[in-house]
Order: structure tokens, then sequence, then C-alpha cells
């Protein structure tokens, strides 16, 4: 009789090399991947802002008015002559925080802001305000 002896698996020296292998790239990896995050949530804000005031923008070629709120510029508001069909944004956009983005107008001019990853007026670093540098 004839035996076969087939060996499958790994040996622990093999698995512990592994683990220290991953650990090791997880700790060189992840501190460059974290740090990351806030400041591409101030990269998307100042990409919204600016798509919400150009959506304003084309709103008020068709009107001769700025809407008086940001969901003007998804659904009709009172007064609008020429509205676009599908709207100008296909929803109202909350920042990358979750709060809703500030949007003033008199008519004329247009404010548009982000109250930062506080939520709150005011602030340094990633809790700064992002508008779209009108008054």
């Amino acid at each position: 009789m004839r035996r076969l002896s087939l060996q499958a698996g790994f040996t622990l020296i093999e698995i512990m090399v592994v683990v220290f292998i991953l650990g090791l790239l997880v700790t060189l990896v992840a501190p460059k991947i974290i740090g990351k995050t806030d400041k591409a949530r101030q990269v998307a804000a100042k990409a919204e802002i600016k798509a919400i005031e150009e959506a304003a923008n084309l709103f008020r070629l068709d009107n001769g008015f700025y809407p008086p709120n940001v969901e003007g510029l998804v659904t009709a508001p009172a007064g609008a002559r020429n509205f676009e069909p599908d709207g100008y944004l296909p929803k109202v956009p909350a920042d990358p925080w979750g709060n809703a983005y500030v949007y003033r107008t008199d008519g004329r001019r247009l404010y548009i802001k982000s109250l930062g990853a506080d939520g709150q007026d005011g602030g340094e670093g990633y809790n700064a305000d992002i508008d779209n540098g009108q008054d």
C-alpha cells in the first residue's frame, strides 16, 4: 500500500509574515488617507457652491431675477416665467457634512455658503465657512 502525503495550508511562520506585511502597509498608508477626507469635503463643498451659483445664474437669465431660495432651482417658484422643465438642479443639495447651504439673495446679488465641518458660523481650518465670494 502506498500512502499519498499532501500538504495543504500555510505554516504559522508564513501567516505571521503576511500579517506583519499587511500591518506595515496599513501603518504607512492609513495616515495619508485618513487626513484627506476633510480636505476632500472642502473641495466638494466649493464645487457644489459653484454648481448652485451657476444654476441660479441660469435661472436669472431665464427669469430676470434669482430664485428666493435654493428650492426655487428644483421646483418653479412664484413669478418664474421660463422655468426649465427638469429644473436647474436635480435636488436640493446638502453640504458634504450634511447641513443645508446658506442661500441669500436680494434679487440682484447672490450669496451661497457652507458652514464647514462644525456647522456653525465662522471657524478656522476644516471648520471654516466656504462661500461663493459675493456678498
